[in-house]
């Protein structure tokens, strides 16, 4: 899946709410705090467990106000949350976020910012509530889940902190390592930040994908579908935006190697622009244990 890009003046209003959000919060250093959010914000934090219909019940049954059940049949919820296999969610009416508690730690702080995202964006109170004319048109769909998800980026990296500390860093897996440790995120967030927004003007590439090597890849390995993201920054769109994620990643299998944990390799690709010429990049690999994390840059940029 290609990162999907957001409107511009979208962007600028989320960008100008988290700013001022920021400043409530006197420009905090990374890595930064959800709660200190949450409290701003007057939000509740609650967790459930897709797996546990007990505990799934028992959460809902205790969203309360002032004594009095605030969902009429709550019922609806845990039918939604089971049927749309929903991870996290975010009800307006109650301020409360709820997170799945069955997702790897590591995930809650990205679902969480996610659905406070939902919150700060005004245009989406209406969506959230149940606006079922908007919510069923799939381009919707994909539009206000790109603006939540670029809401949470500019919170947990804190806007143009990230931006300038990135631009100072080479494009490779040991600095976005480094990166995700100072600001508290996952790496593969963080490769998603850097190369979508921390690219400072350079032609870059990310892929988070199935193990490159064909000894490590899974009995349910879809070859017509290898990648979970292909992310592009603006100039390699612009340049390399009919480069397929396919064949890139086969690509990938003339360097990586079959380690099932850490660094897969390095080695250069030669990729066609717009124009049909034939450009060089210098790609790295890595592997987390779940899913190998690329990224590629032009050698002349």
């Amino acid at each position: 899946m290609k990162n999907p890009t957001i409107d511009r003046n979208s962007a600028r209003d989320i960008d100008a709410q988290i700013k001022k959000l920021l400043r409530g919060l006197d420009n905090p250093e990374p890595p930064f705090d959800l709660a200190s959010m949450r409290e701003l914000l007057k939000l509740d934090r609650h967790f459930y467990s897709s797996d546990d219909d007990g505990l799934l019940r028992e959460t809902i049954s205790k969203m309360k106000v002032a004594g009095v059940q605030v969902l009429k049949r709550p019922s609806l919820l845990r039918d939604a949350i089971r049927t749309f296999s929903l991870k996290a969610l975010y009800l307006p009416d109650q301020k409360r976020i709820l997170i799945d508690k069955t997702l790897p730690k590591l995930k809650h702080r990205w679902n969480e910012a996610h659905e406070i995202g939902h919150g700060i964006i005004p245009w989406h109170a209406g969506i959230m509530m149940g606006d079922t004319e908007q919510t069923l048109t799939p381009s919707c769909h994909e539009i206000i889940e790109a603006e939540a998800n670029y809401a949470a980026g500019q919170m947990l990296f804190l806007g143009d902190r990230f931006h300038a500390e990135a631009a100072d860093c080479a494009a490779g897996i040991v600095p976005i390592r480094n990166l995700a440790t100072r600001f508290g995120n996952t790496i593969t967030s963080t490769l998603w930040r850097f190369v979508e927004q921390g690219h400072a003007g350079r032609t870059l590439v990310a892929l988070v994908s199935a193990h490159p090597h064909h000894l490590r890849r899974e009995v349910d390995f879809d070859p017509n579908k290898p990648c979970r993201y292909f992310v592009q920054s603006p100039a390699f769109r612009t340049m390399f935006g009919d480069v397929s994620e396919v064949g890139l990643f086969n690509a990938l299998s003339a360097y990586v190697g079959a380690q099932s944990r850490g660094p897969l390799g390095q080695g250069e690709i030669v990729l066609l622009d717009k124009n049909g010429d034939s450009r060089a990049f210098e790609f790295e690999s890595f592997f987390n244990g779940y899913e190998a994390l690329t990224i590629g840059h032009l050698k002349d940029s």
